[in-house]
């Protein structure tokens, strides 16, 4: 890994959502300017830095921009009975932003075993009062990560309470995100309903003041290309001057991108966009313990081509390297894709 040039102060933007984003997001919050009381990096006031040691402060703005179409699990069941957006994974989010991922994190990630709230989150619950006091999800979401004294902001893709429907191979319509996911059926297009959602104001001033964006890891379509569908979000892209990391999948996924190359990743991305969004892309080239390839074989799943002349023929120069770590289940190695966007964003 490259040494990180001499730093200057970044404003980040992050979109994603699942596990992908929130295991980005703990490598990039090192970096961040932490303020001391209210993370509120909208307003003109200059932040004070916390301590990290180990860790120069590149980043004065980080912010998440997060899909919020979820409709399984805890999330699924509040969504149905209050209405409200699924909270699930900007919950995640929170989580990994948050100063003291300790007993505050522990407490929104706790999960009930039994009674009337068996599998709901306490996070999930607690989002759920905000949005019922203040009537506003998007700014419950604020007031929660006030709370967690998270290191950055937290912006769903949209506020509408949209729902994504799939055009399999075959024509046929699969609607609903857990479906979808669910589904044995090559998907060929995801749509958003309703098609008109539009983001928050703050969401595209974020995109349009960024020195850095990075889309990626997660579900090909239900975590990345969910928040492409969102209206302004894809232009807002397109027309940005910073620089542009893709944050390409470890493995191939059963039901969404079985089969699939990383230059296939980019096109599918690209042809929902309808617009080229990225500029460099963060491919793993490192390779996986035989055991654990033989764990993700059990379900089809196999490492990603590295067809690097192909991702270059898109127009998007790949930047390899060793972005794997192995777990219980893989992850991507936060520290390693975090310093590989910042130093493409710093060498700029």
């Amino acid at each position: 890994m490259p040494t990180i040039p001499t730093p200057r102060q970044l404003r980040v933007v992050a979109i994603g959502g699942g596990t992908g984003l929130s295991t980005l997001l703990r490598g990039l919050k090192r970096y961040v300017l932490a303020p001391s009381s209210s993370p509120n990096f909208q307003s003109g006031t200059r932040p004070t830095v916390s301590a990290q040691p180990d860790f120069p402060c590149l980043i004065r703005r980080l912010s998440a921009i997060v899909t919020v179409t979820d409709d399984g699990g805890s999330s699924g069941r509040l969504r149905e009975e209050l209405n409200m957006l699924p909270p699930g994974d900007v919950r995640n989010c929170m989580v990994a932003l948050s100063e003291d991922e300790h007993l505050l994190s522990q407490l929104f990630q706790y999960r009930f075993s039994q009674g009337d709230l068996q599998g709901h989150n306490f996070g999930n619950l607690f989002v759920a009062a905000l949005s019922g006091i203040t009537g506003d999800f998007a700014q419950a979401v604020q007031l929660s990560s006030q709370i967690l004294a998270i290191r950055g902001s937290i912006f769903p893709s949209t506020t509408a309470n949209a729902t994504l429907t799939a055009r399999m191979e075959d024509g046929s319509l699969v609607e609903g995100e857990t479906n979808i996911t669910a589904s044995h059926k090559t998907i060929a297009e995801l749509m958003l309903s309703p098609a008109d959602a539009a983001p928050l104001p703050e969401t595209l001033e974020a995109i349009a003041t960024a020195d850095l964006i990075t889309l990626g890891p997660g579900s090909l379509y239900t975590s990345l290309i969910t928040n492409l569908l969102v209206r302004g979000i894809p232009e807002s892209l397109a027309a940005s001057s910073a620089t542009r990391v893709f944050i390409c999948n470890l493995m191939t996924q059963a039901n969404e991108s079985l089969g699939l190359s990383a230059s296939q990743h980019i096109e599918k991305i690209f042809d929902h966009a309808g617009h080229k969004i990225f500029d460099y892309a963060l491919v793993n080239t490192a390779p996986i313990l035989p055991a654990t390839l033989a764990q993700y074989a059990r379900e089809d799943q196999l490492p990603i081509e590295a067809d690097l002349d192909r991702i270059r023929a898109l127009g998007v120069e790949p930047i390899i390297g060793s972005f794997v770590h192995e777990g219980e289940v893989l992850r991507h190695d936060y520290d390693h894709a975090a310093q590989a966007a910042l130093h493409l964003a710093l060498s700029r």
